[in-house]
């Protein structure tokens, strides 16, 4: 048997940065063969990540690259916020963030393919899994490529806007992504706001005036005036601008000889259904095992 040695499993970790007590397992299986303990590290890293695939990805991080015209906004998801700073973990996200900008992937899979570092995306996020512990995944990402200006606002890592605009003040630009964060509209414009969008507000505003037993011709008219209220709050050219709302975002879009062309936003997490733990459901369940073990 050979002796293990601490430069050893330090050599290992450098090339694998996987855990050093899974190093040290990895060189005595393989009776320090280093070439061989990687090929089984990469083995019990993958079987850490098949485990993990199963668990809900809610939490993460939106990242953000431009560079001359192309610019990209991603968002990449782990299981906790404490993973969401990790600093591995965010670095993966700033290198696909930039992946996406340079190589143009039709979509996660196509992405997930591509080589970065020696290793495809995929084969890193495995790897990423097996040495933090948590499940991660791509969930999105969409690319700009344009001749106009671009620009994007990150609100801490949980909401990322990007912006395509026309107009010599950047900051116009800036302005509005930061807009955008707080008042997360739908669309550019009233005439934008996607169909399905319309027809809730419609319905949810038709069982409101059914209820209040107005006549039919008042109710309908109650019924229009919500859903163009609706359309207002949720387009961003309607919106009053969060820096004076004595100004819609048009007006000073208008002002500012500035046109944004489009936009846009992520927040972590958003439409994922996150699992509730039970925890004196959990507890029971532990005591129940225990007594009849």
């Amino acid at each position: 048997m050979a002796a293990i040695t601490a430069a050893m499993v330090g050599e290992l970790r450098a090339k694998t940065d996987a855990p050093m007590m899974e190093c040290k397992k990895a060189l005595t299986e393989a009776e320090g063969d280093m070439a061989r303990a990687e090929e089984i590290l990469r083995v019990k890293l993958g079987s850490k990540a098949s485990k993990a695939a199963s668990r809900v990805t809610a939490e993460g991080v939106v990242g953000a690259h431009i560079a001359g015209g192309v610019g990209t906004l991603i968002e990449v998801n782990c299981e906790t916020d404490f993973v969401s700073k990790n600093d591995d973990f965010l670095k993966f996200t700033a290198d696909v963030a930039r992946l996406v900008s340079e190589k143009n992937p039709a979509d996660v899979a196509a992405l997930s393919a591509l080589p970065l570092d020696g290793k495809t995306v995929e084969e890193i996020r495995a790897e990423l899994i097996g040495r933090i512990g948590e499940n991660m995944s791509i969930r999105r990402f969409h690319r700009f490529q344009t001749s106009s200006k671009l620009v994007s606002y990150l609100h801490g890592t949980r909401i990322g806007v990007m912006v395509e605009f026309d107009g010599s003040d950047e900051q116009v630009g800036k302005d509005v992504a930061m807009h955008i964060a707080a008042m997360k509209p739908v669309a550019l414009s009233s005439d934008d706001v996607p169909a399905d969008l319309i027809e809730k507000e419609r319905s949810v505003a038709r069982l409101k005036a059914e209820e209040s037993g107005k006549p039919a011709d008042i109710a309908a008219k109650m019924v229009e005036g919500s859903v163009q209220k609706y359309l207002k709050e949720v387009s961003l050219f309607n919106q009053a601008f969060v820096k004076n709302d004595k100004q819609t975002v048009e007006q000073m879009l208008k002002a500012a000889n500035t046109s944004v062309k489009s936009f846009v936003m992520y927040v972590v997490g958003e439409g994922i259904e996150k699992k509730q733990d039970d925890f004196a459901a959990e507890v029971a369940a532990q005591v129940a095992a225990a007594q009849k073990g």
